[in-house]
């Protein structure tokens, strides 16, 4: 088994996370953010309506006890659950220990690219699930979209209730993106703002028009929606849809941000090997675990738009 003389080499787990951790996809970390955990099965907080997030009394009195930070019975556990991707290196490409080293490699990058792939498209079908239908974002000729999206805003500003701390951030799909680019209530008021020859509305301009300044993204992402056989369908995993939600860049089991993904410390990606049973190809394997939560579904708000 040659692959597994190198498969617990330090250069190989190193490359391997930091593939993992590049392949991750802007929008699904940025929805739904790293938080590196100890251990597979933890608490973390849940913000609900019968428990909120509300800013604790720091003062100590003199031989008094400090204000406890910690979990209560309303409190949810994550649970780190395997994900595993296989990549199979026939016996004879298996050539000197430079090429191995390769071999093991180009299998962490497909991997990592493939996993990043399903984790965005799980992180997209659990905020649009918590989220339920959502309200229709009007977008007629005398409509404003940037009012709406700032009264939104402001709605998860209060729903998060940790102020400048919290970012707030809006995720496009594709569809949505096209129509808010192009509305007269977004064009015009870069036009008005000194800017008379856009060719194209960027992200950032949509960002900084808001009341916050959000940081923006748009979900390309699609997908086959057809069954086995038939002639392909390809959707958009997020396309007439826009998510406005509260988050932070660094988050704990104790933020209140909208989503998380629970990770285990340092295992993004791990690799081995095992013989398969044919004994013709030794199996690269990279192992994961990970689990996505929303942690404050009130912090959280989707807009539809009608697609022509």
């Amino acid at each position: 088994m040659k692959l597994a003389s190198i498969s617990s080499d330090p250069i190989l787990v190193q490359y391997s996370q930091g593939a993992a951790q590049t392949a991750t996809s802007s929008v699904a970390d940025f929805l739904a953010p790293t938080v590196p955990v100890a251990t597979s099965v933890g608490r973390f907080k849940k913000y609900t309506a019968k428990s909120r997030f509300r800013i604790p009394d720091t003062r100590r009195a003199v031989g008094g006890r400090a204000t406890q930070i910690g979990f209560s019975a309303e409190d949810e556990n994550y649970n780190c659950s395997p994900h595993a991707l296989d990549f199979p290196v026939d016996v004879l490409e298996q050539i000197e220990a430079d090429g191995l080293m390769n071999i093991m490699q180009e299998g962490a990058d497909i991997c990592a690219q493939v996993g990043a792939l399903a984790h965005e498209k799980s992180v997209i079908e659990l905020a649009l699930t918590t989220l339920g239908g959502g309200t229709a974002l009007a977008i007629g000729g005398g409509d404003d979209i940037i009012s709406q999206i700032d009264t939104n805003v402001l709605s998860v500003i209060k729903a998060a209730k940790m102020g400048a701390f919290m970012n707030v951030g809006v995720v496009f799909g594709a569809g949505a993106w096209r129509v808010a680019k192009n509305h007269a209530s977004v064009r015009g008021r870069l036009i008005s703002g000194g800017k008379r020859d856009i060719a194209n509305v960027t992200l950032e301009d949509f960002g900084n028009l808001l009341i916050s300044k959000c940081d923006s993204r748009v979900s390309l992402m699609c997908f086959d929606d057809a069954a086995e056989g038939l002639d392909e369908d390809i959707e958009f995993v997020l396309d007439g849809d826009i998510i406005v939600f509260a988050r932070t860049a660094q988050p704990t089991r104790f933020d209140p941000s909208f989503m998380k993904t629970f990770r285990l410390r340092n295992q993004w990606m791990k690799p081995g090997t095992y013989q398969r049973e044919d004994g013709r190809a030794e199996v690269a394997k990279f192992d994961w675990s990970e689990d996505i939560q929303a942690t404050n579904p009130a912090a959280g708000i989707r807009r539809t738009v009608a697609l022509g």
